[in-house]
């Protein structure tokens, strides 16, 4: 199956996912607004969520696909291969379970010191013990979601994807049944804000549930057959171990940025958490439909060709998804930051979501856009240190720009608010991309090539003509984005078509569309 294929797949089942959870954050937003009791709700969230992302996007994925894909693949017979797949899963779900139930035990005794620290300082006597409530209730996802992350990377080595990045779909159609439901106690029962958010934060957990069983089902489908042994440190789980901890840790800063990011907004006014969240989930549609899904595509056709020492291939393949990625994320990050504005309030605008507070969302996600792009090269760069077994560098990296990301916000602060921590983020971001392509030439492992650089340099043109466009277009339609969900859809409809009508015609005048590239990558076959 070709890159494009599985990014497609990967991609669209992304999207949908992204698509489900903007309804999501719409329903959100109009039933609970922007206040104290949300922004405590979100910061729950984000805690288990932590953890989320380094497991499942960071080093056990990392580690563990290339891991498991050997034996399955490695065997002299399908049958051998298969067997000493089933045995290197089942004892490293025999370790992996047990340190994390004891990870969730540790951090339900611990959680108000955790939401504590995160506080600003005294803490809300009515906002903290929300907080804590929402954590403890949201935290035992993680055990959930992890364990799924485990039954993904076994469906990702057979380039099964599609299980995978489908469930989060789960959650998002789960908390939108609990919003619609909480909306309809509070109109017939007077149920409060607090107690909408509380019935929101259960159904987290009855989420998770259901996503191992989706996860547990497709599993049983390929043959595997997880199951529980006493624990015991194999060679191979030692080694899996080994690998994965340094991008733990790298994972780590980017977990830690996000932490720091929680501690800088409690800084701030009620809605400053709930804010950047909106932003964050319009600037995470393309990041989460193009980055990830382009970084889980390309990590085991580079592990292969690294393996067979094949540069070329491993280098075009590396240009193909940087190509790819820019191509859909530079009109992307455009759009998105002259059109901020209009976006949030036809998104979010209604109910208990006032047009101050899209106003100031807007000001946010306009800020926020400008890393778009470096966050989907993060994505698209690290498969190459860990197709050679480097988990290593990207730590240093994650850790260099985490360091900047706080000095930023120490300094953007005070004169900028929750503008500066965005800006913070997005400076941190292209540091990190910086320092991945440096480190990358410098050992000779990738360099982008000169008709690359011009064709992205073409993409940043059409990019820039469209933003002309958008400009003019947005003032045009100034009247119609607060005027209901249908009219204000309408006027963002027209808008991104429109966009799109003018970057991709520039952009295949210019050149900036490589058609050749494009029809290699369609085809039924990777390359060689």
């Amino acid at each position: 199956m070709s890159l494009l294929r599985n990014v497609g797949t990967i991609g669209s089942l992304t999207m949908l996912s992204r698509v489900a959870g903007m309804v999501r954050e719409m329903i959100f937003s109009r039933v609970l607004g922007a206040n104290a009791v949300t922004d405590a709700w979100f910061q729950a969230f984000i805690i288990p969520n932590v953890f989320r992302r380094l497991f499942a996007e960071g080093a056990f994925s990392a580690a563990f696909v290339p891991m498991f894909s050997k034996r399955l693949h490695g065997a002299e017979s399908d049958q051998e291969g298969l067997e000493d797949a089933r045995s290197f899963s089942a004892d490293v779900l025999s370790v992996f379970l047990p340190v994390l139930i004891a990870l969730v035990a540790l951090f339900e005794l611990a959680m108000p010191a955790v939401i504590w620290v995160l506080a600003d300082k005294p803490v809300d006597p009515e906002t903290y013990p929300l907080a804590v409530d929402f954590a403890r209730i949201m935290f035992p996802y993680i055990l959930l979601v992890s364990l799924v992350t485990l039954f993904t990377g076994m469906l990702n080595s057979v380039s099964r994807f599609a299980p995978g990045a489908s469930f989060p779909i789960i959650l998002n159609l789960v908390l939108i049944a609990a919003l619609l439901a909480g909306e309809w106690f509070a109109e017939t029962s007077g149920a409060s804000i607090a107690q909408i958010a509380y019935g929101v934060a259960w159904a987290v957990m009855g989420a998770g549930v259901m996503q191992l069983a989706w996860l547990y089902y497709w599993v049983r489908v390929e043959g595997f057959r997880p199951r529980l042994a006493w624990p015991r440190i194999t060679p191979e789980v030692k080694r899996l171990s080994i690998i994965a901890l340094p991008a733990a840790i790298g994972g780590g800063a980017y977990q830690i940025n996000t932490l720091v990011q929680l501690y800088f907004l409690n800084q701030l006014q009620d809605g400053s958490v709930s804010y950047m969240n909106y932003a964050d989930r319009l600037n995470q549609l393309p990041l989460g439909i193009i980055g990830i899904a382009l970084s889980t595509a390309i990590l085991p056709t580079l592990s292969k060709f690294v393996g067979s020492e094949n540069k070329e291939g491993a280098d075009r393949i590396q240009s193909d998804a940087i190509e790819l990625a820019m191509l859909l994320t530079i009109p992307a990050a455009v759009a998105l930051a002259i059109c901020a504005t209009p976006f949030v309030t036809v998104i979010f605008g209604g109910g208990e979501f006032s047009a101050g507070d899209a106003a100031a969302t807007g000001e946010v996600l306009a800020a926020l856009v400008l890393g778009l792009p470096a966050y989907v090269l993060v994505k698209v760069l690290v498969p190459n240190f860990y197709a050679r077994a480097d988990t290593k560098t990207p730590v240093i990296a994650a850790f260099i720009s985490l360091g900047v990301f706080i000095t930023a916000c120490i300094l953007l602060l005070d004169p900028y608010g929750v503008i500066g921590v965005a800006f913070a983020s997005v400076i941190g971001a292209w540091i990190n991309v910086g320092f991945l392509l440096t480190v990358l030439a410098m050992r000779g492992h990738y360099r982008i090539p000169a008709v690359l650089l011009a064709r992205i340099g073409r993409q940043v043109f059409a990019a820039a003509a469209m933003g002309g466009a958008l400009y003019f277009a947005r003032d045009e339609l100034a009247g119609w984005f607060g005027s209901g969900i249908l009219i204000g859809f309408l006027a963002v409809g027209a808008l991104v078509a429109a966009a799109a009508l003018v970057y991709f015609g520039i952009a295949f005048a210019t050149g900036a569309i490589d058609r050749q590239r494009i029809a290699t990558l369609t085809k039924k076959k990777a390359p060689q």
